[in-house]
């Protein structure tokens, strides 16, 4: 009867972790966790703006990297609440459905991300492999569907998770290892069999973040054969420097990815510091440095970033 009980019972809410061992400094933190997210929600918005009002910048490459900044814009809006609750209020604590509910866009807006570097990655092979058909082949009818079918992935892989979680019973500890709500964290809270759990997540994670691996990688040994063959040492440079934004927002999406998902596997000795600080690097770089990166290699962004601090100063003037 007690076991019946049991199978039954969840926590009312989760009680969240900020950074273990630095708990005393977290008015000081607050602050520069507050600009990160300015920085994110700011510098993506820039972007979103710039490619919006700038007649130059519609095409496929700068609409694909309006889908990015959404996507980096999505996971900053999902944590910040829980993450600026505990830095700025002290306030721990996360409803069970509220921690399903950000669990789900956590993981669908970085399925998201995920799929539309692996746009970019195609337009880029696009671009060098074919230059003249290059706006016949990505239509805007193409760009178009290429987003739906990555935001129908993301919401179709991901939408099971949370019914997985919920059908879990959860009566012994409820404190996360995290600020926020990621499936593996939950998961290991429940008080049963989390098999069918491990293996939707682990399928999820192939179907998603491990194919859109694979086709990145491929898609730049394409180009790197491509460029090989290119005549002219310069031409093959101006080829490449067309790939350097690209290259690093991969690099700052999936260095952090692999390592957190490299700690939950293997790093139980490792102090619950690294765990923490693996995971806020995992969703708060990315959404930060992209705005940067694309900022540094466009100049229209920083065109539009030099009118608003212009605007800014005149109307302070006044």
């Amino acid at each position: 009867m007690e076991d019946n009980n049991h199978s039954h019972f969840q926590h009312l809410y989760f009680a969240l972790t900020g950074i273990p061992g630095l708990e005393q400094k977290y008015y000081w933190m607050a602050f520069p966790l507050g600009a990160i997210y300015v920085i994110a929600l700011v510098g993506n918005g820039i972007i979103i703006s710039t490619i919006k009002s700038e007649s130059s910048l519609h095409t496929p490459m700068y609409y694909f990297l309006c889908m990015l900044a959404l996507a980096d814009m999505g996971l900053a809006l999902c944590t910040l609440p829980s993450m600026l609750g505990i830095f700025w209020f002290n306030y721990k604590s996360i409803a069970f459905d509220a921690c399903l509910v950000q669990m789900y866009f956590i993981h669908t807006f970085s399925a998201i991300e995920s799929g539309v570097l692996v746009a970019m990655a195609f337009d880029r092979v696009v671009a060098i492999w074919n230059p003249l058909r290059y706006g016949t082949i990505l239509t805007n009818g193409v760009v178009c569907r290429t987003g739906v079918v990555i935001l129908s992935r993301a919401v179709c892989v991901v939408f099971p998770v949370p019914f997985l979680i919920k059908r879990l019973p959860f009566y012994h500890s409820n404190i996360l290892s995290h600020s926020f709500c990621l499936h593996q964290d939950v998961m290991r809270l429940a008080c049963a069999s989390t098999r069918i759990n491990s293996l939707y997540g682990l399928i999820a994670v192939i179907f998603t973040k491990g194919s859109d691996s694979i086709s990145i990688l491929l898609s730049y040994g394409f180009i790197l054969r491509t460029v090989m063959a290119i005549a002219s040492g310069e031409g093959r440079l101006k080829a490449l420097n067309t790939c350097v934004s690209h290259t690093c927002a991969v690099l700052i999406f999936y260095v952090p990815l692999i390592g957190v998902s490299v700690i939950h596997r293997f790093g139980k000795h490792l102090s619950p510091l690294t765990h923490a600080l693996m995971a806020n690097a995992y969703l708060l770089v990315p959404p930060v440095l992209n705005p940067i990166v694309y900022t540094l290699k466009t100049k229209e962004i920083r065109r539009k970033i030099t009118q608003i601090f212009v605007q800014t100063k005149i109307t302070a003037e006044r």
